[in-house]
């Protein structure tokens, strides 16, 4: 959005959380067997469409999947006190689970139906700290790689104003689900 001033992108990121809120469906979970039968893409499609329900993870830390493609998986969630740690700055945590989050995702958008994957190695830098006025955060995945049985990401945290807090990167083990 190179064209739009900070407000109007603060306001086209909030519309777009806003958005996707609307069409989540109450939180909860799939069974194995119906995940392992759909196409990846078709899975995201369909929680995002509301007919699946929303994980319960992002319930919990307050972040929802914002857009995906082949390959790319955007989270987004705006930090708030709820997520400090007792030094008065955003738990590290906060900023993982975002990242792992996402890093799967974009994996698991590549992956064949009956296929799935859990992380095995996350590696997080912190560049600054988040905190309550940071405002909405973006963490965005993407493929390095997908192997027969495992597969590599990387992503990066940043908020409106293009502000990188931090980069991570993944590796995960790729399962055969119908087994």
């Amino acid at each position: 959005m190179p064209d739009l001033t900070r407000e109007e992108k603060l306001a086209a990121w909030l519309a777009a959380e806003q958005a996707i809120r609307s069409r989540l469906a109450a939180p909860g979970t799939s069974s194995l067997a119906a995940v392992a039968e759909m196409a990846p893409m078709d899975f995201f499609d369909r929680i995002g469409n509301g007919e699946l329900p929303c994980p319960p993870f992002g319930l919990l830390v307050d972040f929802v999947p914002l857009e995906w493609a082949s390959g790319r998986f955007v989270f987004q969630g705006t930090p708030d006190a709820r997520h400090y740690n007792p030094l008065g700055s955003v738990h590290g945590g906060y900023a993982a689970s975002l990242l792992d989050s996402c890093m799967g995702c974009a994996i698991h958008t590549q992956l064949k139906p009956g296929q799935g994957y859990t992380t095995t190695d996350l590696r997080i830098s912190y560049i600054r700290a988040l905190r309550h006025d940071s405002g909405p955060v973006r963490a965005e995945g993407r493929v390095v790689h997908v192997g027969r049985s495992t597969a590599l990401a990387e992503g990066r945290l940043y908020d409106v104003d293009d502000r990188l807090y931090a980069v991570g990167s993944t590796t995960c083990l790729i399962l055969d689900l119908r087994g």
